[in-house]
Order: C-alpha cells, then structure tokens, then sequence
C-alpha cells in the first residue's frame, strides 16, 4: 500500500501565500506522476497541477503564473507553492500519486483564502 499525507493548509488572507507539501510512503514503485487536485463542496475534484518523473508539469489555467509544482524523486514528496491566492482558491487540496498501478490519495488539506 501506499500513503500520502499532505501538510501546509490553512487561513490566508487574499494575495497571501502558502504551501503544501506531500510525503508518500510504503510500496512505492514505478511512481508516474505526482500532483494536486482540490475540490469544493458540490462540485467534481479538479487538477490543480501535476508532475511528471521528468519534471514535466501541467497546470490549470486559473493557477498558471501563480502556483508551482516541484518534486523531490529521492524522498519522494511533492509540494505546491502557492502565491497571490485568491478567495475561489478556497477548497479541500488533494495529494495524487500514479503508478502503473493506480492512483492513490491523500486525506486533503483545507485551504481558506479570506477577502
């Protein structure tokens, strides 16, 4: 099995900055790409941003120049710098890990942006 624990959430006001950080442990192998999802009541989980093993990275269009991805392959955790946040940031961030396997998640962190 495999285990993501995802830290950094919390309470900023709007333009401020946080990050999160996400640690995979257990029986990991052939990982294919990390990344971070997040999700609002009501709506469907969304990608936020993700990375390849060769540092590729992809990011939805209401992140872009304002979030960055990077990831550590010797330990094994990914994070997401977050700056200039905005209050439609505000949701429940996911940790995903993808092998040849499946995919995996982490419990979430919330993530509030006040106005």
């Amino acid at each position: 099995q495999v285990q993501l624990v995802e830290s950094g959430g919390g309470l900023v006001q709007a333009g401020g900055s946080l990050r999160l950080s996400c640690a995979a442990s257990g029986n990991i192998f052939n990982i294919l790409i990390m990344g971070w999802y997040r999700q609002v009541p009501g709506k469907q989980r969304e990608l936020v941003a993700t990375i390849t093993n060769g540092d590729n990275t992809n990011y939805a269009e209401s992140v872009k120049g304002r979030f960055t991805i990077s990831r550590d392959n010797a330990k094994n955790t990914v994070a997401l710098q977050m700056h200039s946040l905005k209050p439609e940031d505000t949701a429940v961030y996911y940790c995903n890990l993808k092998n040849i396997i499946r995919d995996y998640w982490g419990q979430g962190t919330q993530v509030t942006v006040s106005s």
